[in-house]
């Protein structure tokens, strides 16, 4: 198969991640929101999917193709994942949320009290965007530039994502490395690596809470369904373009292999200590246990669901 032909199919694996992140929008056709117990135990799940694809999938195939020693490419690449999240973060720590609108708007507030009316139709709407930190700084920033559709908003917004975004698809794109080598999945004429699959599947599933995470302030905004379900994979758009830079950058320096794979896996599992189980912490904070044990139960779940696929 071409070149060409390869890229596509890793678009396409990547894109399908993405698609996977508006299906944490569905059942808000159904319920009007959820409980902090299944939010808490949805990003255990997320956490423990992500975990168990990192070291059961990535780290095993870098070492894999590391040939005997100590596989420095692999170990420097885990520590250039966290760096360049860590950065990334600390970049985005330094700007401020919302930081391109005037006076007055909803982001920076105004001396006119009407003003602030409108910006914040009531409180109980202010009480689910103010709630929680950076993630919910980022979540109801969307959900305020989808709802008045300020185009400048959401280039900013996709300049973020990117940041969490980025990594899982240069985890899709690396793990495609041997794609049309013998011994993978026959599937449409392409030969796919099995570890391909995994992270593709692994990466959709984890998407889905996140979808969930970006549709709340969106309901408490108002949003119609769509609108929260096209929101939720604009978030994960970036996921398709790692895929494809990542995957094209291991082809053509395939001596980077294990580097690819230990900067994936690094930058996933930091992004879960750092984001993910904070994000769950928060939400489940008024839960009689502090919401440890959902997240745990969650965690587990991720990794019984994930684990026997490495051995399909």
């Amino acid at each position: 198969m071409s070149l060409a032909g390869n890229l596509v199919l890793v678009f396409v694996a990547g894109l399908v991640t993405a698609l996977a992140t508006g299906l944490g929008a569905l059942p808000f056709f159904f319920v009007d929101e959820f409980s902090d117990r299944w939010n808490v135990t949805l990003w255990g799940l997320a956490s423990g999917i992500m975990v168990a694809a990192s070291l059961f999938g990535l780290v095993n195939e870098g070492l894999a193709y590391t040939s005997g020693g100590v596989p420095t490419l692999m170990v420097g690449g885990l520590f250039a994942g966290v760096a360049l999240v860590e950065a990334a973060d600390r970049a985005l720590d330094a700007v401020e949320v919302g930081g391109g609108g005037e006076p007055g708007t909803a982001e920076h507030g105004s001396d006119d009290p009407d003003d602030e009316a409108d910006a914040h139709p009531d409180n109980e709407t202010d009480a689910h965007l103010a709630d929680g930190g950076h993630d919910h700084d980022d979540h109801a920033m969307e959900a305020r530039a989808f709802a008045e559709g300020d185009l400048k908003t959401l280039v900013l917004i996709l300049g973020i994502l990117t940041v969490h975004s980025f990594p899982e698809g240069v985890a899709v794109g690396v793990s495609f490395a041997e794609l049309g080598l013998d011994g993978g999945l026959q599937l449409l004429g392409f030969s796919i690596p099995l570890l391909a699959v995994f992270m593709t599947v692994a990466i959709s599933i984890h998407n889905v809470p996140e979808g969930t995470a970006i549709a709340i302030p969106m309901r408490a905004l108002g949003l119609s369904n769509w609108r929260m379900v096209g929101a939720a994979v604009f978030s994960s758009l970036p996921q398709p373009v790692g895929a494809v830079i990542a995957f094209a950058f291991v082809r053509w320096a395939e001596a980077f292999l294990p580097f690819g794979f230990g900067f994936a896996a690094g930058a996933m599992v930091y992004l879960v200590a750092t984001e993910f189980v904070p994000e769950a912490l928060e939400t489940g904070a008024d839960l009689p246990n502090g919401g440890y044990r959902e997240l745990a139960v969650g965690f587990g779940l991720g990794i019984v669901a994930m684990v026997p696929l490495m051995y399909v």
